[in-house]
């Protein structure tokens, strides 16, 4: 069947067979009010698994992303604790995490160096920089004000504002990559480098906006995680930067870049965030979250070597028979 070529359509398949598994001993965890909570609940790996969405498509990684969220939050917490009012924090988490972004992209870009290395160094500077910046210290509910957490928090026609921010990004990041000359260059750049430079388009230039943009939304997210939590410290996301790769892997973004869809990355980021929710209903152990996310990148990199092999032989094949 045609359908079952579409990664999106099998993981629409895929999102609904997990539901009536789980409704089946379960059936409160299908209502549309619980639904909608996954939904909110999922927002800020949606969020973060679109940035790295588009620096996957250019042939980078970006592990750096929970960091810049936990940075960004810290600071949102520290400046609200300092009187700033809510539009001008939400202003600086987002061009402080572009800045953050731009760091990564211009190492790469300037100097050469592999963007996990980029990543992996410039993660545990931003987790250092929050300690230094607070001594360890925690930012608690009782020293936030009420604005700063009812905003994410405000229901509108049945949503937080927090996922009618998510469901905006998604439809902006729509737009960016299937109608804007930098969301056809993210994919030219990963599909084939050579080829794009030889079209005019600046390789190093695309993989640097795909940082920035990916630490803007981090950004964001800091805020939206920090006041819908209620609590800012150094550790807040660890390990998150696993659940937005796989996000992107289980829905079909080619982690060799150029390859991979914004509707494909949400519906893997759904999938994550619904097994996730599950988890407690049907009694699975927190800590086998981690587990689960690196078999999903497993199987999801498996299937994606398998497909991609499969027009090859194909092609074999036909040369074959040719001769």
């Amino acid at each position: 069947m045609s359908i079952l070529k579409s990664r999106e359509a099998i993981l629409a398949l895929a999102i609904l067979a997990l539901l009536a598994v789980i409704a089946s001993r379960f059936p409160a965890f299908v209502s549309p009010a619980n639904l909608a909570r996954v939904l909110t609940d999922t927002s800020p790996l949606i969020l973060l698994a679109l940035g790295q969405m588009a620096v996957i498509l250019t042939k980078c990684i970006d592990l750096s992303v929970a960091a810049n969220l936990a940075l960004c939050g810290m600071i949102a917490a520290l400046m609200n604790g300092a009187g700033v009012p809510l539009p001008m924090i939400l202003l600086a988490v987002v061009l402080l995490g572009a800045m953050l972004g731009a760091v990564n992209g211009l190492l790469v870009w300037k100097l050469g160096i592999p963007s996990i290395v980029v990543t992996l160094g410039t993660m545990t500077i931003y987790r250092g920089t929050i300690f230094l910046l607070t001594n360890g210290a925690w930012i608690n509910a009782h020293q936030m004000s009420a604005g700063f957490k009812d905003f994410p928090r405000t229901v509108i026609a049945g949503l937080p504002v927090m996922t009618w921010i998510a469901l905006a990004i998604i439809g902006l990041v729509a737009i960016l990559m299937g109608r804007t000359p930098l969301g056809r260059a993210f994919y030219a750049v990963g599909g084939n480098a050579h080829a794009a430079v030889y079209t005019g388009i600046s390789v190093g230039r695309t993989q640097f906006a795909a940082f920035v943009l990916a630490g803007a939304l981090a950004g964001l997210t800091g805020y939206l995680w920090v006041a819908r939590y209620a609590v800012a410290y150094v550790d807040i996301a660890g390990g998150f930067e696993l659940d937005v790769v796989a996000a992107c892997v289980i829905g079909g973004i080619a982690i060799a870049g150029g390859s991979g869809s914004v509707a494909g990355c949400v519906m893997g980021a759904l999938f994550l965030g619904i097994i996730k929710n599950a988890l407690p209903v049907v009694g699975i152990s927190p800590f086998w979250q981690m587990a689960i996310s690196g078999a999903a990148i497993l199987i999801a990199i498996a299937f994606n070597a398998t497909s991609q092999r499969a027009p090859g032989r194909i092609i074999l094949k036909q040369a074959e028979h040719r001769t």
